[in-house]
């Protein structure tokens, strides 16, 4: 292993130990995966692989949209120019990655706290909106669904205007935890 990719593996386990980041070694030689806490997806599991002349990172966003595909790619294209050093693509499948490379020499700390931060941002950050670009239909059905059956609507709560003409619950209804509909 040469000296420039032991010291940017290094960086990068220094740097996830720091932040309180959750890291594990991964399943190829020189691979870190790191487990990012966000809000809106909760997780954002990133793969950090050290070559032997760039760090590479590559993590999940959202599976392939069920609808809406030409708004839903062209923001994603439209987002790619405002992402410094990060970029959407989509595997075989259609599901969508966010994907960066840096050379060796320039992993630090502040080249992967704004790495990661952009990394976060292009996934948590990014994911309600795309739900609601490429999902709207069955967020819909689910919604229905969870109120025919007095469900908790809280993991809907940030699609309540959106999902607006969908028959709204009445407050206290069974299963309902979401406390009352939002008034703002």
């Amino acid at each position: 292993m040469t000296d420039a990719r032991e010291r940017a593996q290094q960086a990068v386990r220094r740097f996830a130990a720091d932040a309180e980041i959750a890291q594990e070694a991964g399943v190829r030689d020189g691979e870190i995966v790191l487990a990012l806490p966000g809000e809106k997806k909760l997780t954002t599991v990133c793969s950090v692989l050290v070559g032997e002349r760039d760090l590479r990172i590559t993590a999940f966003v959202i599976r392939k949209p069920d609808e809406n595909h030409a708004e839903f790619y062209r923001w994603l294209l439209q987002r790619n120019l405002r992402t410094p050093g990060l970029a959407y693509a989509l595997d075989a499948c259609g599901d969508v990655f966010v994907v960066g490379r840096l050379p060796l020499g320039a992993v630090d700390g502040d080249s992967l706290d704004q790495l990661l931060g952009v990394v976060l941002e292009s996934c948590d950050g990014a994911f309600n909106e795309l739900l609601a670009l490429g999902f709207l239909t069955a967020m819909r059905r689910e919604w229905e669904w969870r109120v025919s059956r007095g469900e908790s609507l809280r993991n809907l709560d940030d699609f309540r205007d959106i999902l607006a003409g969908v028959e709204e619950p009445t407050v206290g209804a069974p299963g309902d935890d979401a406390h009352s509909p939002r008034t703002d």
